[in-house]
C-alpha cells in the first residue's frame, strides 16, 4: 500500500502510467469496446468491475494531460443516426476541469473508426465494465513538472 494513491489504481495500472512518456495515449474503454482486438499491440488492463468516471478521476490525480496539443482528451463521436444520449461526457468534463484549466476545450470528438485507429496506437487500453454508451475516452500524457 502507498499513501496518496487512489485505491482503484492497481499495481499493474500504476506501472503502466509510470512507464508512459510524454505524448503516449491511454484509452479508458467502456464495456462494449473491443479492447482485446484493438489493443492487440498495446497493454490491455482488465478492470471489468469499475466504471470509466472513477478511473478517469483516479488517473488524472497522477497523470498530466499534454499541454502541447489542443485536445489531449478524445471521445468517440456518436455515429450519425444513433439516437443516444451521452450524459457521461458532462461527467468527464467536470472531472477534467478539476485537473486541467482547459476544461471542455481540452476535449475533442473523434469519428468512431478513427478513434479505433488511434486506439490501436495507444500505449495501453483499460477495459472497464462501464455500461454507458459512447463512454470511451483517450488521454494523451503530458510532462510532469
Amino acid at each position: 500500500m502507498l499513501k496518496g494513491i487512489p485505491k482503484i489504481l492497481s499495481p499493474e495500472l500504476l506501472k503502466v502510467l509510470c512507464e508512459m512518456g510524454h505524448g503516449d495515449s491511454i484509452v479508458i474503454a467502456d464495456g462494449n469496446f473491443p479492447a482485446e482486438s484493438v489493443g492487440r499491440n498495446a497493454k490491455v488492463i482488465r478492470m471489468d468491475g469499475h466504471g470509466t468516471c472513477e478511473l478517469l478521476e483516479a488517473i488524472l490525480k497522477l497523470f498530466p494531460l499534454d499541454t502541447y496539443v489542443d485536445h489531449p482528451v478524445q471521445l468517440m463521436q456518436v455515429v450519425p443516426g444513433d439516437k443516444v444520449e451521452t450524459p457521461i461526457w458532462d461527467e468527464y468534463v467536470n472531472i477534467i476541469r478539476k485537473y486541467d484549466d482547459r476544461g471542455s476545450s481540452a476535449v475533442s470528438h473523434v469519428e468512431r473508426f478513427r478513434f479505433y485507429e488511434e486506439a490501436r496506437n495507444a500505449y495501453a487500453i483499460i477495459a472497464t465494465g462501464e455500461s454507458a454508451l459512447y463512454a470511451n475516452i483517450m488521454l494523451k500524457k503530458g510532462v510532469v513538472v
